[in-house]
């Protein structure tokens, strides 16, 4: 049954996700419950968990503001087995040594840093129009080139409490592959492993202890109470407030670049009480970047 009742405000909803349902799944779920268009900032895969930002509305053009922003997880690497699709859903081939401890924390430092990596052919990079997922599910051969990613620490853990597996906490910018950095990492010490678990506990401005369990969205709660539990845009948005007054504010609001004394960068800007949007400050000139209101 289509809901009629759109929110009356947007904003964002850090949810944390579940174990097995898809990131589109949980999308899906708050388009229907706002009934307002919504989009996640960064996809999780289906075997991971934790937080995943939805932004309801117009906060979702902010997408570009949130890809290198900081990102934290926790991860289980399990050694001596390897798979298609570099994680514990695929197809499972077991061989390779398993690590102790002392070797695998010898292993990580140097992980640490801009480091080149390739993406998991399982993966939703584009390949010639195609997801590459779509290409290794069909059996086609293809490779994918590696990319310069950044990853500021990774923290041995110690053992999971599971055969062969080990959880660590890994620090990284956006656009990171954890299942590729498992691969990677049991490769520096010649054997194999797969990412058999994922919990990501930060996403920017939005941490795990702050999270929404999925299980309130399934509630199908009404929009009064629904919007409880939304983040205004502007509180995840770690921008200065820009003021303008006056002809100046005028100008600007209809379209015009105005002289402003701050330095370059992106600021935010409100219309008297009203949070309007972002603005981008060049050699001294203002002008409107991302209108939300």
């Amino acid at each position: 049954m289509k809901r009629t009742e759109k929110i009356k405000r947007y904003g964002f909803f850090n949810i944390d996700k579940p174990s097995g349902l898809t990131s589109s799944t949980i999308v899906n779920k708050c388009k229907w419950l706002t009934a307002t268009p919504c989009g996640h900032l960064g996809t999780l895969d289906p075997l991971a968990s934790g937080v995943l930002p939805v932004g309801v509305g117009n906060a979702a053009r902010l997408f570009d503001y949130f890809l290198e922003k900081e990102k934290e997880y926790i991860a289980e690497f399990t050694f001596g087995v390897s798979s298609d699709t570099l994680d514990s859903t695929g197809e499972l081939v077991f061989g390779g040594r398993v690590p102790s401890e002392e070797e695998l924390a010898a292993a990580l430092p140097a992980f640490v840093g801009d480091i080149d990596q390739i993406p998991p052919k399982y993966s939703a990079k584009n390949v010639n129009g195609r997801r590459g997922y779509e290409l290794a599910r069909a059996g086609v051969e293809f490779e994918l080139p590696s990319k310069r990613v950044k990853i500021f620490g990774v923290e041995l853990l110690g053992a999971a409490g599971k055969e062969n597996t080990f959880r660590l906490k890994i620090n990284c910018g956006g656009g990171t592959y954890i299942r590729s950095l498992a691969r990677d990492i049991a490769a520096a010490l010649e054997t194999y492993a797969v990412m058999s678990a994922l919990k990501r506990t930060k996403s920017g401005v939005f941490g795990i202890e702050t999270a929404l369990p999925f299980s309130v969205l399934e509630e199908d709660l009404p929009v009064c109470e629904l919007e409880k539990y939304l983040l205004p845009t502007e509180s995840v948005l770690p921008f200065e407030t820009l003021s303008l007054v006056g002809k100046n504010a005028e100008r600007f609001f209809n379209g015009v670049a105005v002289e402003v004394d701050e330095k370059d960068g992106v600021y935010k800007i409100y219309r008297e009480e009203e949070f309007y949007g972002l603005a981008e400050v060049k050699e001294g000139r203002a002008r409107a970047k991302t209108k939300l209101c």
